[in-house]
């Protein structure tokens, strides 16, 4: 009897992408890191849908909300850079599930702002979550042959980055939810993210439950029966930051999630306020730019 349900090569890595199945280890590894990371964009970014009214509530300037922008990528770069090595030392599904609960209080703490600078804060941590990315791609790798991890990367990025689009279209709809039944503006955008905050909690304990970071097992279980060598930290980021694709790389990815974290964080506000439409009309039109991550990754 084949130790696997779907076709794999000598290393026990997939041979075939089997989109709607959840078959382990290696399509539930698929799923998983694409919702974990869709999770991680809701959270990022539920704050800019509701920005007119946070920004009303708070009297936010335009340099505060540039500041906590900024913030959020920023806190992305540093996390992603740690990441990288994580998943090298302990694996992808603990090192994505570590990331994501360490930053899940900071969505919480989202509904309790009450200055500028708290509204900056809780925008730089959960801008951490975003490393998940990382986590998503070494993963994809872990499973999947050359000839399909590139269209499983795709499809874990891609999906991954609809969270982006969905979160604009979310947040208004949670907020109006909230105040009909009888919250105040002012109570319901805070109500509104406990939705991210839980979704992106439920998608770390799924990680733990169901993931695994290899076909044939754990890290730990790997590295503690001698089947796989344990690098050391030094090793890793020796490796990586000598080696100059690497280096390319990230400035073309850069300069490409630069814009998209930047156009995420400004879009519905600027639709909001250029042709005074409603919140759940410029957030409709937000999402129609990160929606095209469906098919472009």
């Amino acid at each position: 009897k084949p130790k696997f349900r779907i076709p794999v090569d000598s290393d026990n890595k997939a041979t075939e992408f089997w989109l709607f199945c959840f078959v382990r280890p290696h399509m539930s590894a698929f799923h998983l890191s694409w919702f974990s990371f869709f999770c991680c964009f809701v959270s990022t970014f539920a704050a800019p849908p509701l920005l007119p009214l946070i920004r009303d509530t708070l009297g936010l300037t335009a340099k505060d909300i540039g500041n906590a922008g900024i913030a959020s990528v920023s806190g992305a770069v540093f996390a992603r850079l740690a990441m990288g090595t994580a998943c090298d030392l302990v694996g992808p599904r603990m090192a994505s599930a570590s990331i994501i609960l360490l930053t899940t209080p900071a969505v919480y703490c989202s509904a309790i702002i009450n200055s500028p600078s708290s509204f900056l804060l809780v925008r730089f941590f959960t801008g951490f979550s975003l490393a998940s990315f990382v986590s998503t791609q070494f993963w994809m790798s872990s499973m999947f042959t050359p000839p399909k991890v590139g269209l499983a990367n795709g499809v874990t990025g891609g999906w991954g980055n609809l969270g982006g689009g969905a979160v604009q279209l979310l947040m208004p709809l949670v907020f109006e939810a909230v105040k009909r039944i009888g919250s105040t503006p002012f109570t319901a955008w805070r109500v509104a993210f406990f939705i991210p905050g839980v979704m992106q909690t439920f998608s770390a304990i799924a990680v733990l439950a169901f993931g695994q970071d290899m076909p044939d097992g754990n890290y730990r279980k790997l590295h503690k029966s001698g089947e796989m060598h344990k690098d050391s930290f030094a090793s890793v980021l020796r490796h990586a930051v000598t080696n100059y694709r690497a280096w390319i790389l990230a400035l073309t990815y850069g300069y490409c999630f630069g814009v998209e974290l930047a156009v995420d964080n400004i879009v519905a506000q600027y639709f909001y306020d250029r042709f005074s439409v409603n919140l759940h009309t410029a957030g409709l039109i937000a999402a129609s730019f990160g929606m095209a991550n469906i098919v472009t990754r």
